[in-house]
């Protein structure tokens, strides 16, 4: 979870719809410099979205693009204890939100970032125990003890 900054954690994301919880985690990217245009950024991401939700369902979205808009690999992560209506697979609220971002001839790099963010959400209890959490450090710590038991 190298491309991770814990900067970009948003412990509590305060909308409860898909575009303004997007916007959130945005945010911290933004001003951390890894992203050149917002509004470009927001409307990949959109468009993206239009494809199909990334609301994988188990209360998990994981939005991602790629665009020229970044220039390395990078990702947010935010808790939502009310809920986000992304228009989930399975229809529930989403609690535990990943954004992740790549540049345009990514491909691999972004792919491999993929599903190593599916392989951390599997587990039930690295979910629970992820939506416990309260302060950037702790999800950062969760997330990277996670990280480091899988293979």
């Amino acid at each position: 979870m190298d491309f991770l900054p814990e900067k970009a954690i948003v412990p509590e994301i305060k909308h409860q719809d898909k575009e303004g919880a997007i916007e959130e985690l945005l945010t911290p990217l933004v001003d951390l410099g890894y992203i050149k245009n917002r509004e470009e950024i927001l409307k990949v991401i959109m468009e993206r979205e239009e494809l199909g939700s990334t609301g994988i369902g188990q209360g998990i979205a994981v939005p991602h693009a790629k665009s020229e808009q970044v220039k390395e690999i990078v990702a947010s992560v935010g808790l939502s204890s009310r809920g986000v209506n992304f228009d989930a697979l399975d229809e529930e609220p989403v609690h535990i939100l990943f954004l992740v971002l790549a540049p345009s001839e990514a491909t691999g790099v972004h792919l491999k970032a993929l599903a190593r963010i599916a392989r951390l959400l599997k587990d039930k209890i690295f979910r629970n125990s992820l939506i416990a959490c309260k302060t950037k450090e702790d999800i950062l710590r969760t997330i990277r003890e996670e990280d480091e038991r899988l293979p």
